[in-house]
Protein backbone atom coordinates (compact mmCIF):
# COMPACT_ATOMS: atom_id res chain seq x y z
CA UNK A 1 0.00 0.00 0.00
CA UNK A 2 2.93 2.73 0.74
CA UNK A 3 4.37 2.08 -2.26
CA UNK A 4 1.32 2.72 -4.36
CA UNK A 5 1.09 6.20 -2.17
CA UNK A 6 4.74 6.91 -2.95
CA UNK A 7 4.29 6.36 -6.78
CA UNK A 8 1.40 9.20 -6.36
CA UNK A 9 1.98 11.20 -4.18
CA UNK A 10 5.68 11.73 -3.52
CA UNK A 11 8.27 9.85 -1.61
CA UNK A 12 9.78 10.10 1.99
CA UNK A 13 13.06 9.31 1.17
CA UNK A 14 14.22 12.89 2.28
CA UNK A 15 12.62 12.72 5.89
CA UNK A 16 13.76 12.29 9.47
CA UNK A 17 12.30 9.77 11.42
CA UNK A 18 12.22 9.46 15.95
CA UNK A 19 11.07 6.16 17.21
CA UNK A 20 10.70 6.58 20.91
CA UNK A 21 10.54 2.84 21.94
CA UNK A 22 9.71 1.85 25.51
CA UNK A 23 12.37 -0.72 27.03
CA UNK A 24 9.87 -2.34 29.15
CA UNK A 25 8.86 -5.60 27.84
CA UNK A 26 11.62 -5.24 25.62
CA UNK A 27 11.23 -8.80 23.67
CA UNK A 28 8.20 -7.60 22.07
CA UNK A 29 9.40 -3.84 22.07
CA UNK A 30 12.37 -5.06 20.25
CA UNK A 31 10.84 -6.47 17.90
CA UNK A 32 8.25 -3.58 17.10
CA UNK A 33 10.97 -1.75 16.45
CA UNK A 34 13.00 -4.00 14.02
CA UNK A 35 9.54 -3.98 11.77
CA UNK A 36 9.33 -0.15 11.88
CA UNK A 37 12.90 -0.08 11.22
CA UNK A 38 12.61 -2.02 7.95
CA UNK A 39 9.56 -0.44 6.83
CA UNK A 40 11.14 2.87 6.45
CA UNK A 41 14.28 1.58 4.83
CA UNK A 42 12.28 -0.40 2.79
CA UNK A 43 10.60 2.58 1.75
CA UNK A 44 14.11 4.30 0.41
CA UNK A 45 14.48 6.19 4.26
CA UNK A 46 18.37 6.05 5.18
CA UNK A 47 19.36 4.50 8.20
CA UNK A 48 21.19 7.63 9.12
CA UNK A 49 17.63 9.58 9.14
CA UNK A 50 16.31 7.30 12.14
CA UNK A 51 17.13 7.91 15.40
CA UNK A 52 16.12 5.72 17.94
CA UNK A 53 15.63 7.00 21.65
CA UNK A 54 14.92 4.39 24.58
CA UNK A 55 12.66 5.42 27.27
CA UNK A 56 12.29 3.46 30.45
CA UNK A 57 8.36 2.32 29.74
CA UNK A 58 5.27 3.23 27.62
CA UNK A 59 4.17 6.03 30.45
CA UNK A 60 7.39 7.85 29.57
CA UNK A 61 6.77 7.98 25.53
CA UNK A 62 5.02 11.23 25.09
CA UNK A 63 8.00 12.80 26.95
CA UNK A 64 10.39 11.07 24.78
CA UNK A 65 8.21 12.32 21.72
CA UNK A 66 7.80 15.49 23.28
CA UNK A 67 11.49 16.11 23.32
CA UNK A 68 11.70 14.58 19.53
CA UNK A 69 9.39 17.26 18.35
CA UNK A 70 10.66 20.23 20.45
CA UNK A 71 14.34 19.41 18.51
CA UNK A 72 13.22 20.37 15.27
CA UNK A 73 14.84 17.37 13.91
CA UNK A 74 12.26 15.34 12.67
CA UNK A 75 9.60 15.18 10.48
CA UNK A 76 7.57 12.50 11.76
CA UNK A 77 7.74 10.18 15.66
CA UNK A 78 6.78 6.74 16.01
CA UNK A 79 6.16 5.37 19.17
CA UNK A 80 6.28 2.02 20.13
CA UNK A 81 5.92 0.30 23.11
CA UNK A 82 3.52 -2.66 25.35
CA UNK A 83 1.12 -2.57 28.57
CA UNK A 84 -0.22 -5.77 29.12
CA UNK A 85 -2.83 -5.87 31.72
CA UNK A 86 -2.40 -6.82 35.02
CA UNK A 87 -4.66 -8.05 38.56
CA UNK A 88 -5.91 -3.91 38.65
CA UNK A 89 -6.92 -1.36 36.33
CA UNK A 90 -3.19 0.37 36.24
CA UNK A 91 -2.87 -0.23 32.55
CA UNK A 92 -6.13 1.70 31.88
CA UNK A 93 -4.79 4.77 33.15
CA UNK A 94 -1.27 4.03 31.16
CA UNK A 95 -2.84 3.59 27.55
CA UNK A 96 -5.44 6.57 28.00
CA UNK A 97 -2.35 8.75 29.14
CA UNK A 98 -0.53 7.92 26.59
CA UNK A 99 -2.81 8.32 23.66
CA UNK A 100 -4.05 11.23 24.90
CA UNK A 101 -0.72 12.58 25.03
CA UNK A 102 0.43 11.60 21.69
CA UNK A 103 -2.98 12.52 20.09
CA UNK A 104 -2.29 16.24 21.73
CA UNK A 105 1.36 16.82 20.48
CA UNK A 106 0.53 15.45 16.98
CA UNK A 107 -1.86 18.12 16.79
CA UNK A 108 0.30 20.76 18.52
CA UNK A 109 3.38 20.28 16.59
CA UNK A 110 1.36 19.39 13.08
CA UNK A 111 3.50 16.28 12.59
CA UNK A 112 2.74 12.67 12.62
CA UNK A 113 3.27 10.96 15.71
CA UNK A 114 2.27 7.42 14.70
CA UNK A 115 0.48 5.28 17.64
CA UNK A 116 2.63 1.83 18.16
CA UNK A 117 1.20 1.10 21.96
CA UNK A 118 0.46 -2.41 22.17
CA UNK A 119 -2.77 -2.73 24.84
CA UNK A 120 -2.98 -6.15 25.24
CA UNK A 121 -4.73 -8.64 28.06
CA UNK A 122 -1.97 -11.36 27.67
CA UNK A 123 1.57 -11.49 26.66
CA UNK A 124 0.77 -14.05 24.11
CA UNK A 125 -1.03 -10.92 22.45
CA UNK A 126 1.68 -9.25 22.52
CA UNK A 127 4.03 -11.52 21.08
CA UNK A 128 1.43 -12.26 18.21
CA UNK A 129 1.07 -8.51 17.64
CA UNK A 130 5.39 -8.31 17.79
CA UNK A 131 5.52 -10.70 14.19
CA UNK A 132 3.57 -13.54 15.53
CA UNK A 133 0.41 -14.85 13.34
CA UNK A 134 -1.54 -10.76 13.87
CA UNK A 135 1.42 -9.55 11.87
CA UNK A 136 3.81 -6.65 13.26
CA UNK A 137 2.29 -3.78 14.60
CA UNK A 138 5.44 -1.45 14.31
CA UNK A 139 5.36 -2.44 10.41
CA UNK A 140 1.98 -0.49 11.11
CA UNK A 141 3.22 2.85 12.71
CA UNK A 142 5.95 3.08 10.27
CA UNK A 143 2.87 2.71 7.59
CA UNK A 144 0.94 5.63 9.17
CA UNK A 145 3.71 7.79 9.51
CA UNK A 146 4.64 7.78 6.24
CA UNK A 147 0.93 7.94 5.18
CA UNK A 148 0.62 11.25 7.22
CA UNK A 149 3.57 12.48 5.82
CA UNK A 150 2.89 11.72 2.17
CA UNK A 151 -0.52 13.38 2.85
CA UNK A 152 1.26 16.74 4.21
CA UNK A 153 3.01 16.88 1.45
CA UNK A 154 0.09 16.35 -0.77
CA UNK A 155 -2.22 18.66 0.84
CA UNK A 156 0.92 21.20 0.98
CA UNK A 157 1.35 20.81 -2.95
CA UNK A 158 -2.55 21.94 -3.08
CA UNK A 159 -3.23 25.45 -5.32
Amino acid sequence: MIQELQGTTGSVADDRFAIVVSKYHLSITGKLLEGAQQTLTRNLVPATQIKVFWVPGAWEIPGGAQLALESGQFDAILTLGCVIRGETTHDQHINTTVSNGLGQLSLQHQKPVAFGLLTCNTMDQAIQRSGGNVGNKGVETAEAAIHMLLLKKEIGQLP
